[in-house]
């Protein structure tokens, strides 16, 4: 039941997400939920807490859930913390921590301090989940995934710049043109210096959609800005079913 509570989670909050794991061997499923779900709980924190103190207490809740897990304590009983537990050990545990700890800039409207912090949130967020991901399925080598995983939270947060600037939140350090178009070309060409191990795989799965985002991104910026980088709905299935076939 917890694992299909995950599974419910994941297709509701992070469809992307869900498609990709939905495509990865069932085995991998099973640990790649439980993950997945955390991250969706996480993300949405900052946004469906009233105030910042609040998502500050959501977000230490997890925090103090993972550290449960990391020093091998009875885990508080939740539908995504149970089956989490089991699919992690105390290092996964420690990467979502930093995880969390990057996700508390979005409780706030302040602009990142300068491209270090951004870079920095990326390889947390984006980085830090896919090689806690890839590490659950028995990758030993982090230096792939986690460029994977920057990549992937890039082309992320380029679709999503329009509603965050909605909010009165400043997600680029450098909005120009010229600025977005050579961070989409350097995650391109990070992605493509660092072939996937094959253990560990599946995990890659859901970044499924970066390579085509960053390669129209890097091609033609304003898109970020004006709210048009979504690719076809046959793009879109094309990409998904070409990265299954490399699995």
């Amino acid at each position: 039941m917890s694992l299909q509570a995950c599974a419910d989670i994941v297709a509701k909050g992070d469809a992307d997400r869900f498609a990709a794991v939905m495509a990865a061997p069932v085995a991998a499923r099973e640990k790649l939920l439980p993950i997945y779900a955390f991250n969706v709980e996480v993300a949405r924190a900052p946004w469906v807490a009233s105030e910042p103190m609040i998502g500050e207490m959501r977000l230490q809740w997890w925090r103090d859930a993972l550290e449960e897990i990391a020093e091998g304590k009875a885990v508080r009983k939740h539908e995504v913390t149970t089956p989490l537990a089991k699919v992690l050990d105390a290092e996964g545990a420690r990467l979502l921590d930093k995880l969390i700890q990057a996700r508390r800039w979005d409780l706030y409207t302040d602009a990142f301090e300068d491209a270090g912090h951004f870079d920095e949130y990326l390889d947390a967020t984006g980085g830090g989940l896919m090689w806690a991901s890839a590490r659950a399925l028995g990758a030993t080598d982090q230096t792939a995934f986690r460029a994977l995983g920057r990549a992937s939270a890039l082309a992320n947060l380029f679709l999503a710049v329009p509603e965050l600037e909605a909010r009165g939140r400043k997600p680029m350090v450098d909005g120009r043109g010229a600025a977005i178009s050579e961070l989409a070309g350097t995650a391109l060409k990070r992605m493509s210096r660092s072939p996937l191990p094959k253990a560990g795989r599946a995990a890659g799965l859901s970044a499924w959609r970066a390579r085509p985002l960053l390669r129209r991104a890097s091609k033609a910026p304003q898109r970020v800005v004006k709210a048009s980088l979504e690719e076809s709905e046959f793009q879109r299935r094309w990409s998904l079913i070409w990265a299954a076939y490399r699995v």
